[in-house]
């Protein structure tokens, strides 16, 4: 289960509440980060399904979830499926058609856009499916 703490900015009629997380890098949680000009952090507003029957109120600090294999399902869908696109279309490509390697490569990047317009047409039925749930921290 991946996790992160956050505080609802905004309440849903549905069960859901805009939550504000802080995303940190590795080194952001460094002692010695106020020396240090690689830490960085970043504000991320996510949509987050509550499970608590509780009274919930914008302020309230939860902890944000999703299960690891949805991370790793994203990643498969947004990163190694595209690459193994356009390597498919410029392996099939150049063995068939023996075209020059500029043209094979605008091919294959046109092939990468295809992909991600696709996917984007099934961002509704993607998005059910990678829902963040929340609950109180304790």
């Amino acid at each position: 289960m991946i996790k992160h703490d956050g505080i609802i900015i905004g309440l849903n009629e549905d069960g859901t509440a805009l939550v504000r997380i802080v995303q940190t890098s590795a080194c952001a949680a460094c002692k010695a980060k106020a020396m240090c000009a690689s830490a960085e952090s970043a504000e991320k507003e996510m949509t987050v399904v509550l499970l608590d029957d509780e009274q919930w109120a914008v302020g309230n600090e939860v902890e944000v979830m999703v299960q690891q294999k949805m991370g790793w399902k994203a990643v498969v869908l947004a990163y190694l499926l595209p690459f193994f696109v356009m390597l498919a279309v410029m392996l099939v490509g150049n063995a068939i058609w023996a075209i020059r390697e500029e043209i094979l490569g605008t091919v294959a990047l046109c092939a990468m856009a295809l992909y991600y317009l696709v996917l984007g047409m099934f961002k509704d039925k993607l998005q059910k499916e990678f829902s963040f749930t929340a609950r109180k921290r304790a």
